[in-house]
């Protein structure tokens, strides 16, 4: 019997009843837990940039890159709520003597900065 292309080229079958099914796996791929951004930027990928999603799957880089932008973007988010409670005078003063002025601006802040993470990383 003529050996087909995927054998010529390394590739080996296993028999399931009458038809013969290639044996192919992924890479390996070490997979990190991913938090709320990962999942984001994933859920987007999927959605909107189907062939990148797949290529990346294919090839085993796909969660390592989720990795990465949950990191990146878990970091820009902390900075940034950092850098706006500064700017916007929100301090642990504020906190003991109006706690509900410090979460109405505390919620307010992280709003302004979970869709500027949004744009900036996850939605790229």
């Amino acid at each position: 019997m003529k050996k087909s292309s995927f054998e010529q080229n390394g590739g080996t079958y296993r028999m399931v009843g009458d038809y013969r099914i290639p044996n192919i796996t992924l890479p390996d791929e070490a997979s990190k837990p991913l938090g709320v951004w990962g999942l984001k930027h994933k859920d987007y990928l999927m959605k909107h940039k189907r062939v990148q999603f797949n290529i990346m799957l294919m090839t085993g880089t796909l969660w390592t890159h989720l990795a990465e932008i949950d990191e990146q973007a878990s970091d820009m988010f902390s900075r940034l709520v950092e850098q706006m409670k500064v700017n916007e005078g929100v301090t642990e003063q504020l906190k003991a003597d109006n706690q509900m002025e410090w979460v109405a601006r505390m919620n307010n802040i992280e709003a302004r900065v979970r869709e500027i993470v949004d744009f900036v990383i996850i939605y790229e």
